[in-house]
């Protein structure tokens, strides 16, 4: 089974937006018994919050159902947890790994690397900006589906026979 866990800044909108995108891929797929799928973020200020209204209202906009998850925390444990730990942008990525280097098989030659940005997949990498800012869920939304698109073709194109 392939463990991803996507991680933003507060766990409201870009990370919960990626988990229900992938896991739409997935189940369109045919491969959710393959796949276990969450997100969490790097701070502590949206604790226990529910998905930012905008992602909401994008996702129920394209038809992708949402449950009633509130946001979580990026702990050191999750190293061991997923495969891939997935950020949105440059600073999200530093934050991972402040949390994630306390644990003990962080940076082991033995352990593979397991953390990158969601756009990193694509030809295009770059940073995805944080529509809390900006407002766009529109423009987040589009390259959202783009690094998931990319990261499911990486995933099933051969990664798991690695």
């Amino acid at each position: 089974m392939i463990k991803i866990l996507f991680v933003c800044h507060g766990n409201i909108c870009r990370s919960p937006m990626a988990e229900y995108v992938m896991k739409d891929m997935v189940r369109k797929a045919g491969r959710e018994k393959d796949f276990y799928i969450a997100s969490a973020a790097t701070s502590t200020e949206e604790i226990g919050n529910h998905i930012h209204y905008g992602t909401r209202n994008k996702l129920r906009e394209v038809g992708i159902p949402t449950d009633n998850r509130v946001a979580v925390q990026l702990r050191q444990e999750d190293y061991d947890k997923y495969d891939f730990l997935i950020g949105m942008d440059e600073w999200n990525r530093k934050n991972m790994l402040r949390i994630l280097r306390k644990n003990p098989l962080y940076g082991k030659k033995e352990t593979r690397e397991k953390v990158f940005l969601l756009l990193d997949f694509t030809d295009s990498p770059r940073d995805i900006a944080d529509p809390w800012y900006t407002g766009n869920f529109d423009q987040t939304y589009e390259d959202i589906c783009q690094g998931c698109e990319a990261l499911l073709h990486y995933i099933i194109s051969g990664y798991a026979d690695k």
